[in-house]
């Protein structure tokens, strides 16, 4: 799996350490996962934004790697580069932080996880991929 995350990171000019974070926070590396609201595979992708996506089969390791990092890229861009902002909209949606207002306590864990995940990862941790 560090093979195709390395892969789709690169290709969308990302650290290999944040999407293996991202996935590892997303679905614990889990291709099969499903969450209550319906994100599917990896890196947790909404049916709708698999499909804008070009993901035909989210449970697809390499499509959904793929898509993920094309998506996790399309934030940063969206949001000037500015990591957090990126993070909370792959989290909570674009939208939402566009809006302003308060991030909601699922999206401020989530970026602490992501974050001391990445910073792991680059120290040499190891994970399950």
């Amino acid at each position: 799996m560090d093979a195709l995350i390395k892969k789709a990171a690169n290709k969308h000019g990302l650290d290999p350490n944040l999407v293996k974070a991202v996935v590892a926070t997303e679905s614990d590396f889990n291709p099969a996962c499903v969450s209550s609201a319906g994100a599917q595979g990896l890196m947790q992708l909404m049916p709708e934004t698999a499909k804008d996506l070009g993901v035909e089969n989210p449970f697809d390791p390499a499509q959904n790697i793929e898509g993920g990092a094309r998506y996790l890229s399309w934030m940063l861009k969206r949001f000037d580069g500015n990591l957090n902002k990126a993070l909370s909209a792959y989290n909570w949606g674009p939208s939402n932080v566009e809006a302003g207002g308060k991030l909601p306590l699922e999206t401020k864990n989530y970026l602490k996880k992501v974050n001391g995940m990445q910073r792991l990862y680059a120290m040499g941790f190891s994970a399950k991929a």
